[in-house]
């Protein structure tokens, strides 16, 4: 693949998480099965919190919602008749997190709920956010050379925080100008780099997006931002049309920035 040259225009580059500046693995194998190994015994820990009573109010309003999908798990209301009676309706909000994980869906409710189990995981040292090794030293070299750095991800703003805040290169959230998630819009869908160039008071094409998937790529592109697609151990293979007609780098060491000068 050998060396990219950034675009002159370019100021910011934005970075997506999973399969590019971390491995696909560390979401699939450590992430997700610690919540789904540990969701029970998180609530039964933190259920009289007024965080984790909210978590389950959204649970349960999500499950309300759901209530017509095929294999739904309601979430029952508790009476307060006693231990057995809480124990169902943790067992019911365990069932429902494991339902919503199994088909990878990504609610709000589903969502908070994960970032405060991680938030604790995290704290106690149980888990540690991984980082490709070539990923902090060509933040730094891009900082140095003036570009503003920014993460877009489906992960919610408070995981990714987590994830570099309690990585395996130490808190590095200083690193990053700015976070983005699904709340200024689907990762598929042009109007979200758009939004998000607004919000960095730029226009697209000041842009670069490294990320491993091409319908992202392709959205970023016909907002005008520039695109490199990230090509990284575990990531999904890309078809043969897609090898020649994206930009392409396996470490970010193969980006050539323009001089500042």
């Amino acid at each position: 693949m050998g060396v990219l040259p950034v675009p002159a225009e370019v100021r910011a580059i934005l970075l997506d998480i999973e399969g590019t500046t971390t491995p696909i693995a560390f979401v699939q194998e450590t992430l997700f099965p610690y919540i789904k190994n540990n969701v029970k015994e998180y609530l039964r820990a933190h259920w009289e919190e007024e965080e984790c009573q909210q978590d389950v109010g959204l649970l349960r309003k999500q499950a309300q919602e759901d209530s017509s999908l095929d294999g739904a798990v309601p979430i029952p209301l508790e009476s307060g008749s006693g231990e057995e009676e809480l124990e169902q309706v943790i067992q019911a909000v365990v069932d429902n997190v494991h339902w919503q994980m199994s088909l990878d869906r990504k609610t709000t409710a589903l969502k908070q709920l994960q970032g405060h189990m991680w938030r604790a995981a995290y704290a106690t040292g149980h888990v540690k956010g991984e980082i490709f090794e070539d990923v902090v030293p060509a933040i730094r070299k891009w900082r140095e050379a003036g570009m503003k750095v920014y993460i877009y991800s489906s992960g919610s703003i408070e995981a990714q925080k987590l994830l570099f805040g309690y990585s395996t290169e130490g808190d590095i959230l200083e690193l990053f100008d700015g976070h983005f998630d699904t709340k200024i819009g689907p990762k598929v869908e042009s109007e979200s780099y758009r939004r998000i160039a607004a919000s960095i008071g730029c226009a697209t094409n000041n842009i670069l997006f490294l990320t491993d998937v091409p319908r992202e790529a392709d959205a970023a592109e016909e907002a005008d931002t520039h695109v490199a697609v990230v090509i990284r151990p575990g990531n999904a293979g890309l078809t043969d049309d897609e090898k020649s007609y994206y930009s392409l780098i396996s470490s970010f060491t193969e980006l050539f920035l323009p001089s500042s000068t």
